[in-house]
């Protein structure tokens, strides 16, 4: 029973680690400290748009991943064999599961964006990239909204 949980247990970990604030990327989501916080409004029109992921920070930097793939590689490989045969099945059972995991947890933390040229009403153009949780298109008016170099779009 215990190395049948271990393994459940692992996958959820990697499942759960991979769920970390993807809404941080969206134009619909403000953190704690922006609220009740006077945000620049800028208005421009959406001049090109293009399909883009976000590759998301892992909090322990593909460790999770890593070594849950590690320990259920280990596991999986030590059910081969026996003697000298078990130990080195279960060795390339951990290295390919740690290689197996790693990725599996990158590709769990990409999150799909839009990257939007928008020309500002002022003249300038600036590119940026959101989470792409609403419909936009080209030759669309838009507002841009925040302070400083972190903005979001927003239809307008």
């Amino acid at each position: 029973m215990k190395i049948t949980l271990l393994p459940v247990l692992a996958i959820s970990a990697l499942t759960l680690a991979g769920c970390t604030a993807t809404n941080q990327y969206s134009g619909n989501v403000y953190s704690g400290n922006q609220a009740q916080t006077a945000q620049n409004v800028q208005v421009g029109t959406i001049t090109a748009l293009r399909r883009v992921q976000i590759q998301g920070d892992s909090a322990a930097s593909g460790i999770l991943g890593t070594g849950g793939g590690a320990i259920i590689g280990g596991l999986l490989g030590n059910q081969v064999g026996g003697g000298s045969g078990r130990t080195i099945a279960t060795a390339a059972g951990a290295l390919g599961g740690a290689v197996a995991g790693n990725q599996i947890e990158k590709g769990v933390n990409r999150t799909d964006a839009w990257e939007m040229e928008i020309r500002k009403d002022t003249g300038q153009t600036v590119v940026i990239v959101q989470k792409a949780d609403q419909a936009f298109q080209v030759g669309q008016r838009v507002r841009l909204i925040g302070s400083g170099s972190r903005q979001s779009v927003a239809p307008y």
